[in-house]
């Protein structure tokens, strides 16, 4: 079920809030197990038939969860399999085809693909539970309830494109009493972070969609596109992506903040990211989160010298880039990814041993960092758009300055206009979180009515743009 449709905003979400509300009062479990169970039909909604593996991966990880904390001198043993299993089970469903066919490409064999579809979700069900059975290895997590740990998978908000939560994020929030009585404040400002991600999803996303979605499908085709229309399209993903995402961000916290729930941030105006490591530090919070604390740093992190420090980094995300999807243009941007943190890391231990950090810090060099920044991860978006390397090469040829003869379409000054709107919402204006959380100056949320009008005029311009079916971007990963 679509965040953006008419059923989810006028149906579901209303009777999932009415009766949590009406049942947490009187009896918490009933509440918890009707949360349970609205998760489970919003995602049965999309095909009914996936909900066997989403209950028997969240059966599977509770009970090795409970088989982990019990080993003793086989803790990490058992830790093993549990998690080679449930990457088994990613790999197959998101994998499979990609390693035949490339496999096949090595050895100059015909791979006939399975077709195995791709879950909606399963990336981030998956890596929550990982980290789930982590933290319960290391003694940071335990929970003995199978509803309170079933909800915990499945609680709709974050099931289909994150954020990755913690287990201590959730639960605790659950147990307390005052979360199932309905909140005027909890309510009043999720429902403006909900508005502001559907306004994001539906007009400034999905809005410029089509120039990226023109431009990338004639270069799939083999059409070299012109200069202009390869940065016009590149842009345009750009800032399609990020809304996109970022909207599915804010819908989902908004969603669970009505409930009481607060969910962890997820982006912080990355593209005011003055490096690519701050980047990194804004872009997809939670996800960066998970690979520092379940892959960097059991791989080592930077304890082991500065070389294995920089192969970690960039093994690191060099799997990320694979986590996105089963591609070599994903593996490629996530190496892409990892050279510029290691290139990052280098120049900061330069600047400190040379002194430099007041020339590195003046206001023209800040400046200097963010556009450089925003230039790399403009390039990196390209890959990841692509679907192929030839595509890629195309884009970038063009944009290099080798023109094309793709005349299909020639970006005028609305297009222009359009994504220099986007750049200044992405590089200059407060985030959706910081607005309603409170620590965005004038443009502070507040209840009054002059918030209630301008959100009800988004919402009303967000309708206006929900007549064809939008997924969001994230679903496919």
């Amino acid at each position: 079920m679509l965040f953006n449709s008419l059923g989810y905003i006028f149906a579901f979400l209303p009777l999932a809030v009415v009766g949590w509300w009406g049942l947490a009062r009187f009896d918490r479990r009933l509440g918890l197990a009707w949360l349970t169970l609205a998760s489970l039909f919003f995602y049965g909604w999309w095909d009914w038939r996936y909900l066997a593996l989403l209950g028997g991966s969240t059966a599977f990880n509770f009970a090795a969860a409970h088989v982990i904390h019990a080993a003793r001198r086989r803790r990490k043993l058992v830790l093993g399999l549990a998690v080679a299993i449930d990457l088994a089970v990613l790999g197959w469903f998101k994998y499979a085809d990609f390693l035949g066919s490339s496999l096949a490409g090595l050895s100059g064999t015909q791979w006939d693909p399975l077709g195995v579809p791709l879950p909606l979700g399963i990336s981030f069900f998956t890596f929550t539970q990982i980290a789930f059975l982590v933290d319960t290895a290391r003694g940071r997590a335990r929970e003995a309830d199978p509803l309170n740990y079933a909800l915990f998978v499945t609680f709709f908000p974050h099931l289909l494109a994150g954020p990755v939560l913690h287990h201590a994020e959730m639960m605790p929030q659950f147990a307390n009493p005052d979360v199932g009585r309905p909140r005027p404040e909890m309510v009043s400002s999720g429902l403006t972070l909900f508005i502001l991600g559907l306004f994001k999803k539906t007009v400034l996303a999905d809005g410029i969609a089509p120039v990226a979605s023109l431009v990338f499908d004639a270069a799939a085709r083999g059409t070299l596109p012109g200069v202009a229309e390869a940065w016009a399209a590149a842009l345009a993903y750009t800032f399609e992506l990020y809304f996109d995402f970022s909207g599915y961000t804010d819908m989902a916290l908004g969603s669970a903040r009505i409930f009481g729930i607060v969910l962890p941030l997820n982006f912080d105006s990355p593209y005011q990211a003055g490096s690519i490591i701050e980047f990194w530090r804004r872009w997809h919070m939670t996800l960066s989160r998970f690979l520092r604390d379940y892959l960097y740093i059991p791989l080592g992190g930077n304890r082991r010298g500065r070389v294995r420090r920089y192969l970690n980094l960039g093994l690191t995300m060099l799997l990320g880039g694979l986590w996105h999807g089963a591609a070599w243009t994903f593996v490629a941007w996530g190496a892409w990814h990892g050279a510029l943190l290691v290139l990052n890391h280098l120049w900061r231990g330069i600047v400190a041993r040379s002194g430099f950090e007041a020339i590195a810090g003046s206001r023209p060099m800040r400046l200097f960092g963010w556009a450089l920044t925003f230039i790399l991860v403009l390039l990196g978006w390209v890959l990841f758009r692509s679907d192929g390397f030839d595509t890629a090469g195309r884009m970038l040829r063009a944009m290099a300055g080798e023109e094309g003869g793709f005349a299909a379409f020639t970006p005028d000054a609305e297009n222009w206009g359009e994504l220099a709107v986007l750049a200044a919402i992405a590089a200059l204006a407060p985030n959706s979180q910081a607005i309603v959380l409170g620590s965005a100056g004038w443009w502070r949320w507040r209840p009054h009515p002059a918030w209630a009008a301008a959100m009800a005029v988004a919402f009303l311009l967000a309708l206006g743009q929900m007549s064809a079916v939008s997924p969001f971007l994230y679903y496919r990963f």
